[in-house]
């Protein structure tokens, strides 16, 4: 167990990290699972920019890798022009 008030401190503050970050993870894993199931073209032009917004923010708060996050949305977007054609 720790020693230090820091420690102790450091401890709490990267529990709450861990929650938000798997709470965020988990709403992106949602919406990419509810895109991924829609067929209809309108709501996927509509919703794109939404989700990849998301993929990036959490890119940049490092919940997720950077070229994960690039695939993913390469992904979606060839599941639109499947879709589309």
């Amino acid at each position: 167990m720790a020693n230090h008030k820091s420690a102790l401190k450091r401890i709490r503050s990267n529990e709450n990290k861990r929650l938000s970050n798997r709470y965020y993870h988990k709403t992106m894993r949602n919406a990419l699972r509810k895109f991924r199931a829609t067929t209809d073209e309108k709501e996927l032009t509509a919703d794109l920019p939404k989700v990849s917004s998301l993929i990036d923010r959490l890119a940049k708060k490092n919940v997720i890798h950077k070229n994960k996050a690039s695939n993913l949305k390469s992904s979606l977007v060839r599941h639109l022009a499947t879709v589309k054609s």
